[in-house]
């Protein structure tokens, strides 16, 4: 009989449950993105209600990192699926460093960072962007929430033409333009030239950052948004599947963040019902054996995470786990399906960046049902799913099912 084996990995960007035992090099020490939205929802009396993802283990694996119970759980279901909690091996707490690491590929070296708030970019580097974009100047050159950037600096990157410069806490370069006055493509163009002269400074991607609007009280940025990654140091699961005659598909910002190398089908989409749209279209669309679905859930992180919105995060966390049960019923009987996340970024916490954290591991296996516990690597994720698809061994991680 010809089995037809798929796994499916639903990212939700910056769901973490728990600060990481090293979480005091980073300044994280108590961060706690699920329990703090969990304690908000608690003391504002509005409940979370989550009744999906407990079913698939969620209160479970948050108590294996915390040794309590969410105030949500009432633990009156039974759990259907396996579920655990993650370490992060690598050495940052961002995006590329937590999906490199899913995929079996984690980042055992330093990140190149812009640290000064003010005045970030070395002068000698504008200088060689400037020269090769042939633009006259730039805003910025900070570090900087996204949205109060376009703020403050929007109505005079329209009146100048110039680009806005800043970054963050990551290992990131971002340029903020606008689509109109600037154009899509030309911030495109110089996001790949800024790519390219960052070679010596090992920064993990560059960020266009589009925005539209007339004036600052109406800037938005739009859904046109594409990061320009290094590619990963080794082998990802990605890479095995394709090598082994496997099928890759990669929904929304997946085929950005491993530099679209063996990415497969790479399927655009913008916000939280159109990404699970398309990744409920995804799973009834690719049926063949040794297939690949990764989906990026960016709206936690960018909507709610950076912003410091817990009532966000909770409204879009609810409308997700509304959902489960429509992916449940499209899944074949040898299907497996993990929820996970890369970081954390805990809305409660002081400033804007993402926090050191354990992630959730709940993987829906019809046969399979026990707690994983805690593991010492994301890349214990990648490896089962390549178990379970009869890819060889990655070169990092244990498979978590037989």
């Amino acid at each position: 009989m010809n089995i037809q084996k798929r796994a499916i990995i639903i990212i939700l960007d910056s769901f973490g449950i728990g600060a990481l035992p090293d979480a005091n090099k980073f300044g994280d020490v108590g961060s706690n993105t699920l329990g703090h939205i969990d304690q908000y929802c608690f003391e504002h009396q509005i409940g979370l209600h989550l009744p999906n993802l407990l079913k698939l283990g969620l209160g479970k694996a948050y108590t294996n990192v915390n040794s309590k119970k969410l105030h949500c759980d009432k633990d009156n279901y039974k759990v259907h699926g396996s579920f655990g909690a993650c370490k992060e091996l690598s050495s940052g707490k961002d995006t590329t460093s937590g999906h490199w690491e899913i995929a079996g590929s984690p980042v055992l070296f330093e990140w190149g960072y812009f640290t000064h708030k003010t005045n970030s970019f070395p002068q000698e580097l504008l200088d060689k962007i400037l020269a090769k974009s042939n633009l006259k100047g730039y805003l910025g050159n900070c570090h900087a929430s996204g949205t109060d950037i376009i703020f403050n600096l929007g109505d005079e990157h329209i009146k100048t033409g110039f680009p806005i410069f800043y970054t963050s806490a990551d290992s990131v370069f971002q340029i903020a333009c606008h689509e109109e006055y600037f154009g899509l493509n030309n911030l495109y163009k110089l996001c790949s030239i800024v790519r390219e002269k960052l070679a010596p400074y090992n920064i993990a991607r560059v960020i266009a950052r589009p925005f539209n609007g007339s004036h600052k009280e109406n800037y938005t940025r739009t859904g046109n948004r594409r990061d320009f990654s290094l590619l990963p140091r080794s082998k990802t699961l990605f890479d095995t599947c394709i090598d082994n005659n496997g099928q890759t598909i990669s929904i929304g910002k997946i085929g950005d963040i491993y530099a679209h190398k063996s990415t497969g089908v790479e399927i655009k989409a913008t916000g939280l019902a159109d990404l699970w749209n398309k990744t409920i279209s995804a799973i009834k669309t690719y049926t063949q054996d040794k297939t690949l679905i990764m989906t990026n859930l960016v709206d936690f992180d960018m909507l709610y995470g950076h912003r410091r919105d817990p009532l966000g995060y909770k409204t879009a966390l609810e409308y997700l786990d509304d959902r489960i049960p429509e992916i449940l019923s499209v899944l074949n009987e040898h299907d497996i399906l993990i929820f996970t996340a890369d970081h954390g970024c805990d809305p409660t916490w002081p400033g804007s960046d993402h926090t050191r954290e354990y992630i959730p591991f709940l993987l829906y296996h019809k046969k399979e049902n026990r707690n994983l516990g805690i593991r010492e690597t994301f890349a214990d994720i990648g490896q089962t799913v390549a178990q379970h698809l009869d890819l060889p061994q990655l070169a990092s991680g244990i498979a978590c099912i037989s």
